[in-house]
């Protein structure tokens, strides 16, 4: 008898092992990551992603993170996104000095089922539908028909009618959109779109590349990487 409890004793203390390590793991994967050197406990909470994880372009072990809060029935993050994003990825991005995030904060139904038919689409995707979406804002956010003609646009991205149908209807995906925009909300304090968050630092509404540049700038000094090749003056 005394034998078989210290076997059980012995394996409930490997299985708690186990469990610390799994725990460890998972939180350090999915939970509140570590962040970069010199990252505030703020900018840490800021990286936690929501239930489905992240969308997001470029390293992220670049010194400079930029969060962005959107909806795709606002007119300024459809300005940002076309005129002021590519500027961003192509300068700072797609050069390893930016890590950026698209966060959903959705405003209305209609833009949270862009966000849902967007992460539908998949990982791979996720940008190319948001990208079509606010290029085409007008044809389908404003529309007197705008769930018709979102399915009409996601017919031309591949998707049967079955399949957006279902997509409208996962509530994994809608819980996930739901979460992000309220966790933006009540722990960010995200009241209007676009907003920003750069290494931590809020900054509010859909500025012109050549008064968002410099704050990219100033944050990549202050993390002590200097901006390089056709970013730099």
């Amino acid at each position: 008898m005394n034998q078989n409890k210290a076997v059980i004793a012995g394996a409930a203390a490997i299985l708690a092992v186990v469990l610390g390590v799994l725990a460890y793991l998972f939180i350090g994967s999915n939970g509140a990551p570590e962040g970069r050197a010199g990252a505030t406990a703020f900018e840490r909470e800021l990286l936690v992603p929501g239930p489905l994880g992240d969308m997001t372009k470029g390293d992220p072990n670049a010194p400079v993170t930029v969060i962005e809060y959107a909806s795709l029935t606002c007119n300024h993050c459809a300005s940002f996104a076309v005129h002021t994003l590519p500027l961003l990825v192509e300068n700072y991005v797609e050069t390893g000095q930016v890590y950026y995030i698209l966060r959903d904060f959705p405003y209305d139904p209609v833009a949270t089922a862009g966000f849902m038919l967007s992460h539908c689409a998949g990982e791979e995707r996720y940008f190319g539908f948001v990208d079509t979406l606010f290029e085409r804002q007008t044809q389908w956010a404003f529309t007197q028909t705008p769930l018709e003609d979102l399915k009409a646009i996601a017919r031309q991205g591949g998707f049967s009618e079955e399949r957006f149908d279902q997509c409208m209807q996962d509530q994994n995906i809608f819980n996930h959109v739901r979460d992000v925009a309220m966790r933006g909300r009540d722990t960010f304090g995200v009241r209007s779109t676009p907003t920003f968050f750069v290494n931590g630092e809020k900054v509010e509404g859909a500025l012109p590349w050549d008064e968002f540049e410099p704050i990219i700038k100033k944050a990549l000094a202050n993390r002590g990487a200097p901006a390089s090749g056709a970013a730099q003056e």
